[in-house]
């Protein structure tokens, strides 16, 4: 999800999972007043669903602004029979990490639950 469309986002109330971790982050005193800001502007939002969503957006915003660097295997042709080639940047790696993380957040959860 991209930031700007964030808003659409929170005019249709979505809702998802969420784990039961919890981060505690300091804001300086402008983010302060702009996250205050935007409570107002949205008061069926808590300051914590904001950071939320914010954190999820910006997350979602820096995976797909990894560069791609061309790696040196051929992973698949395109439609005009040009070839593809792996991406040998930090989008593989960074994927990679949060499949290894998120199943180590379902294996949490299923221990949880037994």
């Amino acid at each position: 999800m991209k930031i700007k469309e964030l808003v659409r986002y929170w005019d249709k109330h979505a809702r998802g999972r969420l784990t039961r971790d919890a981060y505690k982050v300091s804001l300086s005193d402008d983010n302060r007043q702009r996250l205050d800001a935007l409570a107002e502007l949205y008061p069926m939002k808590s300051p914590e669903d904001l950071i939320r969503d914010l954190v999820s957006a910006a997350l979602d915003e820096l995976e797909t602004s990894f560069p791609y660097v061309q790696g040196a295997r051929v992973v698949a042709l395109d439609e005009e029979g040009d070839e593809i080639y792996e991406d040998a940047g930090i989008t593989p790696r960074f994927v990679a990490l949060s499949q290894k993380h998120m199943q180590s957040l379902k294996e949490r959860l299923m221990g949880s639950a037994a």
